[in-house]
């Protein structure tokens, strides 16, 4: 699988992760972490909890990179929604772009390449977890066709403030 893509003079690349991108991986991860609400901890990942993290996507054969040229511009990955057996049909998704290559259609790209690849897992449902603020987020998901099951509030916390989880959901199969 290595669709490409093209948008605004720039061709993306999408294709499954591997060990060796586990450090562009992070770095786009510790940005989230540090700059953003996207990840709900202040903590950044030592590059060995970034190898391990993203180890145990591949071995699922969950996660994918978006490359413009020769370098990791977002990645995507899907594990399980929750780790109790009754939920081993349900998954969660997570997109993540690098700052500079926002409005590039990459986040399209990722979850176009991950939906399919939990089809074809046989995975029911995709759930997709996004603080409620974050726009762009749940428009990307739309147009998916993911539909908003509800919000909780004040779930979290992060940079001082509480936080609200909106969760939506596409049926699969």
């Amino acid at each position: 699988m290595n669709p490409i893509y093209e948008r605004g003079g720039v061709t993306v690349t999408v294709r499954r992760a591997r060990p060796g991108d586990a450090e562009a991986i992070r770095a786009i991860r510790n940005h989230a972490i540090e700059h953003s609400l996207a990840l709900w901890t202040e903590t950044p990942q030592s590059p060995a909890e970034g190898a391990a993290w993203l180890a145990a996507h591949l071995e699922r054969g969950s996660a994918f990179v978006a490359e413009t040229g020769d370098e990791v511009a977002g990645f995507a990955v899907y594990g399980p929604w929750r780790e109790l057996h009754g939920y081993r049909h349900t998954v969660e998704d997570s997109v993540y772009v690098r700052e500079d290559r926002h409005g590039l259609g990459i986040g399209s790209a990722l979850l176009t390449a991950l939906i399919a690849s939990a089809r074809d897992a046989g995975h029911h449902v995709m759930i997709a977890g996004i603080e409620a603020g974050n726009g762009a987020s749940v428009r990307l998901h739309e147009r998916f066709g993911f539909e908003h099951v509800g919000t909780v509030p004040e779930v979290g916390t992060k940079f001082g403030r509480w936080l609200d989880l909106t969760l939506m959901r596409l049926p699969l199969t």
